[in-house]
């Protein structure tokens, strides 16, 4: 025989479920604006990890109009390669279910690569952090889509 839950353990319930923030079954696919509004990262699945491109810059062309260009990258054979449409992201693994690590955040600003993480702090708000030896620095992104 099969009991009804009643109205009590039903409310209890709801209120338990309702109540609860953060970003249980929230997914960071999706587009992002990066801290300080400078460009939008779509990330996207790469297999069974997270990857993420930059897919709009605040400003995408250099003064003369030219398209803006990885200037600043080590390797010098990748220096014209537009920044608009650059992987940015790269191998991240889910370690919960709101957060990858394992991953790699390249910044153009730099030309560098440096270990990341990403946290779901809540659906629309994703900390991404990037890591050289024991230094990380924190960014905070919004969700645009």
């Amino acid at each position: 025989m099969r009991r009804a839950i009643g109205p009590l353990a039903a409310a209890v319930c709801l209120a338990l479920v309702a109540g609860h923030s953060g970003a249980a079954g929230a997914s960071p696919l999706g587009t992002w604006l990066t801290d300080g509004g400078k460009s939008h990262v779509k990330i996207e699945p790469c297999g069974d990890k997270l990857c993420g491109a930059i897919v709009w810059l605040q400003e995408p062309n250099n003064k003369d109009g030219s398209a803006k260009l990885d200037v600043n990258n080590g390797d010098e054979s990748l220096r014209s390669r537009p920044i608009l449409g650059l992987a940015l992201l790269t191998d991240f693994a889910a370690k919960s279910a709101s957060k990858w690590e394992g991953g790699r955040i390249y910044n153009p600003e730099d030309g560098k690569t440096y270990r990341s993480k990403l946290e779901l702090v809540d659906t629309d708000t994703l900390k991404v952090s990037g890591c050289f030896l024991f230094f990380c620095k924190d960014q905070t992104w919004t969700r645009v889509q």
